[in-house]
């Protein structure tokens, strides 16, 4: 495996990046794009949103943004289960939207091996994305409150999400030299 180089944003020079936290906003392709990335590159493929218990699941259900005392302890096991990668040298992709500073930190957890990757597009590309899907239990609706919590990342490569998935995917690979 080529070492995760970070073209962009260079912050840990040398050391093989092992684990992606592939964040956005509902409807920035984080699913879509963290599945083709994993092909691509032969790794696991997670989707935080299987990790969250059944209260916080309920809540976004009706409609109702979670607050930071629902994640906390879903951050918390979501890095506990990076360091399990990394101590067992899977390669992994968690898609999380990891909207703030804070949910990335803990996330990251000072671990050069782990980057994170942004998937960045306009509110109005985003809402007509989710006007044509129907997400398990986050609704449209809960957009604008993803936006306003939205805390853009300083240590994240940025990518544009106005291609084709698969377009996406291969500038992922390329920016992280996998």
């Amino acid at each position: 495996m080529k070492g995760c180089s970070e073209r962009e944003n260079a912050v840990s020079e040398g050391i093989a990046c092992k684990v992606i936290v592939l964040m956005g906003v509902t409807g920035s392709g984080k699913s879509t794009v963290g599945a083709l990335l994993a092909d691509r590159i032969g790794w696991s493929y997670y989707d935080a949103d299987d990790f969250h218990p059944q209260a916080n699941v309920d809540k976004m259900a009706q409609g109702v943004p979670l607050e930071d005392a629902d994640r906390w302890p879903w951050l918390r096991a979501l890095s506990e289960h990076i360091g399990t990668w990394l101590d067992a040298g899977q390669g992994a992709i968690l898609a999380c939207s990891a909207l703030k500073e804070t949910y990335r930190a803990i996330l990251v957890d000072d671990r050069a091996e782990v980057r994170v990757v942004h998937l960045k597009g306009s509110r109005q590309l985003i809402a007509d994305r989710l006007a044509k899907r129907v997400h398990r239990y986050m609704p449209a609706s809960l957009l604008e409150s993803q936006f306003k919590t939205l805390e853009e990342p300083h240590s994240a490569i940025s990518v544009d999400i106005d291609a084709e998935p698969e377009e996406i995917a291969a500038d992922i690979q390329d920016k992280l030299g996998l």
